[in-house]
């Protein structure tokens, strides 16, 4: 008879022990190889977006003659209003040659449109615009920082060569020798780019004026449309379901139906928006109201299943002890479940919020998409009314159109967005350790 000690392993506990230090590895491996294409990931994003958050300037000192702007002198604003930007733009092109002489700079180009093609086509706005509001600089020479085109600023991003402009009729590469002397003198330079987060869409001619600020805004009046539905029908529901609702065929008709919903493509949710709230209910097309309410019907499932995993969470004995000192069903439901069950409702709620602020499918239906946001709304509820976009949306514009530099803000516009999901889930996580209880 054969004798064995406690302390030493046998072959069948030596295998048991190989598997789970087997699978303990191939975890580890799975946990490394998610992290390395996450890195890839975010460093791709970084890489290819922060040039969004740069722009080229040209400072120029641009001399408002009142014999182009205001020849009555009289400096009355409606005979000011009347010089287009065709009037304006003599007077860039003096400013170019000024400061291309003063740099050593030699001028290549007979016509002054040729110099105008390093400049943004918004310059002579802009110019136009501040004269307009301050008509009293007429006849000073005023210092701009007007934007470089998007062919110049590419350049100066190595994203445009020499070679690449060949066949480009916006520039050539004459532009850049040009450039390169404007930018030894310090005249054209790189700086950060405010306006592409403050600022609107732009037409695809305008690629170097585009911001996605005007979109930020029409999602968070989609997101107050959402909060302010999908949290109370969602939680009544939930509430209903879970604690007053009697178990019958009727009530597991529901319960299925809600599961299935949280499964539809959210396309589907799209169509169901421009069926009933644009062609029946005649609600304003690419309005964020509608998007809202589009984006209420696919997060309610979401919303829904969570609160009620919240609810089922809170042990029965609080409930028992509640009605063992007199409270109603209604006062137990409301003065003890759902107080405890609250971080867990905000949780489900916040990321049903993060996964509608990041739906593009559902508003390409309604229009968001080829509406381009080019105005901030007049007041509040013109938010909720007027047309506007949706950074998602606005980023699958951005990134569909022709020149480069609007796929250079498409990488920028998602960076912003993912700062905004990763904030909604930051908060999430607080929200559910700061009011968690363990029983």
């Amino acid at each position: 008879m054969s004798r064995s000690s406690l302390l030493s392993l046998d072959a069948r506990t030596k295998k048991r022990n190989a598997a789970e230090a087997r699978f303990r590895a191939y975890g580890i491996a799975a946990i490394a190889i998610g992290l390395v294409f996450l890195l890839v990931l975010i460093t791709s994003i970084i890489f290819k977006g922060v040039g969004a958050f740069q722009q080229s300037f040209v400072t120029l000192n641009v001399e408002l003659l009142e014999s182009k702007l205001d020849k009555s002198g009289t400096r009355d604003l409606e005979k000011i209003k009347k010089v287009t930007t065709f009037g304006y733009n003599p007077l860039i092109d003096t400013a170019l040659k000024q400061a291309m002489a003063e740099a050593g700079v030699e001028n290549p180009f007979k016509k002054g449109k040729d110099l105008r093609k390093m400049l943004s086509s918004g310059a002579a706005a802009q110019i136009r615009a501040f004269v307009i509001e301050n008509p009293d600089k007429i006849g000073e020479v005023v210092t701009f920082r007007l934007l470089a085109s998007s062919r110049v600023d590419g350049y100066l991003k190595d994203r445009v060569t020499r070679e690449s402009l060949a066949r480009d009729k916006n520039l050539t590469p004459v532009h850049l020798d040009v450039i390169d002397g404007l930018r030894d003198a310090g005249v054209v330079s790189k700086s950060f780019n405010m306006s592409f987060i403050t600022g609107a869409d732009a037409s695809e001619s305008r690629p170097e004026q585009a911001g996605i600020g005007v979109a930020m805004l029409g999602s968070f009046y989609m997101m107050l449309v959402v909060l302010a539905c999908a949290l109370p029908i969602g939680v009544a529901a939930s509430i209903y379901l879970e604690e007053f609702a009697p178990q019958n065929g009727f009530t597991d008709l529901i319960e299925v139906n809600i599961s299935n919903l949280a499964a539809v493509p959210s396309i589907v949710f799209g169509i169901l928006g421009l069926a009933v709230f644009i062609q029946f209910a005649h609600l304003p097309q690419s309005a964020p109201l509608v998007g809202g309410l589009v984006l209420t019907l696919m997060t309610l499932p979401t919303i829904i299943i969570s609160t009620r995993a919240s609810l089922k969470a809170v042990p029965p004995s609080i409930r028992e002890a509640a009605l063992g000192i007199g409270a109603s069903k209604m006062q137990t439901v409301f003065h003890h479940v759902l107080p405890l069950a609250m971080p867990g409702i905000l949780t489900g709620t916040i990321i049903g919020l993060a996964q509608a602020l990041g739906e593009t499918a559902p508003l390409l239906l309604i229009g968001m998409v080829g509406y381009i946001a080019s105005n901030y709304p007049d007041g509040f509820v013109e938010g909720f009314l007027s047309p506007n976009s949706a950074m998602p949306a606005q980023i699958y514009e951005w990134a569909k159109r022709a020149d480069p530099a609007y796929y250079e803000r498409a990488w920028g516009g998602i960076i912003i967005l993912l700062v905004f999901l990763m904030t909604m889930n930051i908060i999430a996580i607080i929200l559910r350790r700061r009011f968690e209880r363990r029983w």
